[in-house]
């Protein structure tokens, strides 16, 4: 197996973007990736789609976007995985290019939210469970699943909402500062206490809004990394879980009564014993990290579940302002999907997109130098989930070569 490297980084203005088609929207994040690599469409021997599909018109994306982006006739496909779609199409393309199939592999994460009515969103939404079981029987749609985690963590823990508000807060905060992001306010703790409940006790503000957009990121192999670029950010490791859809079976390996995700669990031991990496200790491997907020409650249970503190000390993170800038360590410093957006097929490029700048120590270019992390270790992590854990990503990305 080949070490592999990102090589190009590109991504659309997120938000309700009703001015483009899905291949226009594409072409943002692919033109901006192509230019930061030098490269053009024709060099790229393969494309990969993210792609959750439903939500757009098109129901061939990877065939629209390989037309319009100018990849044809190269090979293509469609990956899906829920809301972990982005990181599944990263971890297809990894492995086109370790394999040695192939040597330079275009991934774009698209998603066209908004072309669905609200209706129709919900439902679809809501599908991604157990759906005759839950969604038929029980009426359980997203906010009610991760408020089920949220007074699970309550019960054993001591969770208070204002501890969730603040959550909110920050994420708010680093999205103001990301001219990318679909939401560019600061907001206070009362501004989220304010808001209408949702699914008590998770608020509007707890939840991250339907979002259209992009994100493509350009994999290569060592040999041809190297012609490429002097900052080659390599894969590490990924690691990737699949849990149960019924909820009534969770904790079937773990005790984490529904306060955490048994499959991110086991996707972080994966990645982190490919990375050489201590779970019990895993924060102090790391710069900065992306996790998968579609709900405040799901970011605090990413810290324990990835082993940044122990179980129940994810309150104090929160409390000491330990997951900010210059904190232990910095979580969701692009806003997060709570602020900067959730295009399901994309986000998991989004995160490696962020995480790549903030490597190369570029995000500052991008959204000022409070939002730049300090690259000391240079390690970053992408936590990337589908559904409520049906699927879990885990992907590791280094300034250094991957050691065998």
């Amino acid at each position: 197996m080949r070490d592999v490297a990102i090589v190009g980084v590109g991504h659309s203005r997120f938000g309700n973007r009703y001015d483009v088609r899905i291949d226009e929207l594409a072409w943002e994040a692919v033109r901006e990736a192509l230019k930061d690599a030098e490269l053009s469409a024709k060099d790229m021997e393969f494309l990969v789609v993210g792609c959750t599909g439903g939500w757009s018109a098109e129901s061939l994306p990877a065939v629209i976007c390989s037309e319009y982006c100018g990849t044809l006739p190269k090979g293509s496909m469609r990956v899906e995985a829920a809301c972990a779609t982005g990181s599944a199409a990263v971890a297809v393309a990894y492995n086109l290019v370790a394999s040695g199939y192939v040597d330079l592999v275009l991934v774009l994460g698209v998603e066209k939210m908004y072309e669905s009515p609200g209706p129709v969103q919900i439902e679809l939404i809501g599908r991604a469970g157990n759906y005759f079981w839950e969604f038929e029987n029980f009426g359980m749609t997203f906010p009610a699943y991760y408020a089920l985690h949220a007074t699970g963590y309550m019960w054993k823990h001591g969770l208070k909402e204002e501890d969730l508000a603040q959550i909110a807060v920050k994420n708010h905060f680093y999205a103001s500062m990301n001219p990318k992001a679909q939401f560019k306010k600061k907001i206070v703790v009362d501004t989220v206490m304010g808001s209408r409940y949702i699914a008590w006790p998770l608020k509007l503000f707890d939840c991250c809004p339907l979002t259209d957009g992009s994100a493509a990121l350009i994999l290569a192999s060592e040999s041809v990394a190297r012609k490429i670029t002097d900052t080659p950010v390599w894969i590490s490791a990924i690691g990737a879980s699949t849990g149960t859809g019924n909820l009534s079976k969770r904790d079937m390996f773990l005790n984490l009564e529904y306060s955490g995700l048994e499959s991110a669990v086991e996707a972080a031991r994966q990645a982190y014993k490919r990375a050489g990496i201590d779970y019990n200790n895993a924060a102090k491997h790391f710069d900065v990290a992306c996790v998968h907020d579609c709900f405040t409650i799901a970011e605090l249970m990413a810290y324990e579940d990835l082993g940044f503190c122990k179980r129940g000390e994810g309150l104090k993170l929160i409390r000491e302002k330990q997951t900010y800038n210059g904190g232990l360590i910095p979580v969701n410093i692009d806003g997060g999907l709570k602020a900067k957006g959730h295009p399901i097929g994309a986000t998991g490029c989004s995160m490696m997109y962020s995480l790549v700048k903030q490597l190369r120590q570029e995000y500052r270019e991008l959204a000022g130098r409070e939002a730049q992390a300090t690259i000391r270790k240079g390690r970053a992590l992408a936590h990337n989930i589908g559904g409520t854990g049906h699927y879990a990503y885990v992907t590791i990305l280094s300034l250094e070569k991957p050691h065998k």
